[in-house]
């Protein structure tokens, strides 16, 4: 990708299957990438694919505001962010006033804590791309999903309206929203398992899910100089689960 060597990077989330998988791609690029995560023994994960960590409650202003120092005085100001850390709140209606906050403090008001601070070092300098990880629960509704898919359906509103807001300063704002991701080695399975297994793979026009790599490419030509006219946009890497 063009215009990577060297930019700096934070990766939220970036010792998770996805988030590793794109710190990984973007370190491959050129990028001195900043991963922040909550994991004690997390600084060896980053290390092994050459990336700085921080361990970071996004949910924190504070911990947020010094991070995003730190990574300043250590590697530069930011150039890309992506928004990749999330939880999963599954519930419907009957969902209580802790499983909201919970999923929403992390999904929606951490990933806007990040973004704010990442921003204040992007303005000065006119540029910057932000990436935010929505999902195809983004655009579908799914039973038993409501908490989560609201946050994703969120998260793909504030790429819009944050790409309006930042413009102007030609920092781009998009969003990546994948499909069923393998992120971990099926294992053995049982034959029940397997059945549900091939029930999704099936809901993908290529009749498989897709592996984290592949999205971390997605991510890595949104943060390069390669997708220089693109903001506000949501890319699909659903394997063409949405255009059944």
């Amino acid at each position: 990708m063009r215009g990577l060597k060297g930019k700096i990077a934070i990766v939220t989330g970036g010792l998770g299957g996805l988030g590793y998988a794109t710190a990984r791609r973007l370190a491959e690029e050129g990028c001195k990438v900043a991963i922040f995560d909550l994991p004690r023994d997390g600084r060896d994960m980053a290390a092994a694919i050459g990336c700085a960590y921080y361990r970071v409650d996004i949910r924190s202003p504070g911990q947020v505001k010094r991070a995003c120092g730190a990574v300043k005085s250590r590697l530069g100001p930011v150039d890309v962010l992506v928004n990749c850390a999330a939880i999963f709140v599954c519930k419907s209606y009957d969902a209580t006033p802790q499983d909201w906050h919970k999923i929403l403090e992390v999904n929606v008001i951490g990933t806007s804590l990040v973004t704010k601070y990442a921003v204040g070092q992007m303005k000065p300098r006119r540029r910057g791309s932000i990436i935010n990880f929505s999902s195809i629960s983004g655009f579908v509704g799914q039973p038993e999903f409501a908490t989560y898919n609201s946050t994703k359906f969120a998260i793909r509103g504030l790429t819009k309206c944050w790409a309006q807001d930042l413009g102007p300063y030609n920092i781009r704002v998009n969003c990546i929203c994948p499909a069923y991701i393998q992120t971990r080695p099926a294992g053995k399975l049982s034959k029940k398992r397997l059945e549900d297994l091939r029930r999704i793979e099936a809901r993908h026009l290529l009749n498989r899910k897709g592996r984290p790599e592949e999205v971390a490419g997605a991510v890595a030509f949104l943060a390069s100089e390669d997708s220089t006219f693109i903001t506000g946009s949501d890319l699909l890497v659903d394997g063409g689960y949405l255009a059944k």
